[in-house]
């Protein structure tokens, strides 16, 4: 399994990074969370996402083409 924590402003854009891990086969972990950004005066949000993969884990790995 692999792991990825995608991070954005809260806007669309994040909901769009979330809808193309899915579509890629990644699955939600766990609830999304937000914080406000105080020195960019916005607020910020994380979702997990994991994925069962077969290939061999490596650091090297882009987990954003996986």
């Amino acid at each position: 399994m692999i792991y990825r924590l995608l991070t954005a402003d809260d806007t669309s854009a994040f909901c769009h990074k979330v809808s193309e891990a899915l579509s890629k086969g990644w699955e939600l972990y766990g609830d999304p969370s937000y914080a406000y950004d105080a020195q960019n005066n916005v607020m910020r949000c994380a979702q997990a996402v994991v994925k069962h993969d077969h290939a061999p884990y490596s650091p090297d790995m882009k987990l954003g083409q996986q």
